[in-house]
């Protein structure tokens, strides 16, 4: 594991953090919290490092959302903009692990359909590991 990355909103509620690992040679950064208006800014400053590297050459990026429990429209936004670096830099870029009210979101918002999302981190492996 290469650590927590972020801690990236902190209250008497909600903690919001982002850690790092690599595993069949993909890169999986584990969200956990809620990524809402308040957690979204540093949210996004936490990815920044690991979309600027996510590109072809490098490990495949993939978010672990098992430990997500909300999403709103801000982090969503933070997301659309990760997927969109990703695609000009050429990476690989995805989801994993999606719980049910995230999922929801996923698919009215159909993000699903712009960020490849998997059941787990198991099966996203299987795809885009080494």
């Amino acid at each position: 594991m290469r650590g927590i990355i972020a801690n990236c909103y902190s209250n008497a509620q909600a903690t919001m953090t982002l850690t790092t690992r690599e595993q069949s040679g993909i890169l999986i950064a584990a969200a956990s919290g809620r990524i809402d208006h308040t957690s979204s800014e540093a949210f996004g400053k936490a990815l920044e490092p690991l979309i600027k590297d996510c590109r072809p050459g490098n490990p495949a990026l993939l978010l672990d959302f098992s430990g997500v429990d909300y999403i709103s429209s801000a982090g969503l936004r933070v997301l659309m903009m990760a997927s969109r670096q990703v695609k000009v830099q050429q990476g690989i870029f995805a989801i994993a692990a999606l719980q049910p009210l995230v999922q929801e979101v996923f698919a009215i918002s159909r993000f699903n359909l712009i960020i490849p999302c998997y059941i787990s981190v198991e099966a996203a492996g299987k795809v885009l590991g080494k």
